[in-house]
């Protein structure tokens, strides 16, 4: 029985894919597949936003995120014509 098949319909992806396999000496399904498992386990690895939060007011940090930010919402000036 035949593996399943991955379709990609980007030629760039198609071509790093290639690229590594061959620095690699690897097939590019496994050249892919242990890419998809990196990025998997990097992602997989981040605490979600909630839980950041709510682990911050249990411990009793308390910040006003606008005032940390307010640099940053300044309006732009515009264009010096």
């Amino acid at each position: 029985m035949a593996e399943p098949q991955l379709s990609v319909r980007s030629a760039k992806a198609i071509e790093i894919a290639h690229r590594l396999a061959r620095a690699h000496n690897r097939t590019v399904a496994k050249t892919v597949e242990r890419a998809l498992e990196l990025l998997d386990a990097q992602e997989g690895n981040r605490e979600p936003v909630e839980e950041f939060y709510r682990r911050l007011a249990e411990n009793g940090v308390d910040f006003d995120i606008l005032e940390l930010t307010k640099d940053l919402h300044k309006p732009h000036p515009g264009i010096d014509l």
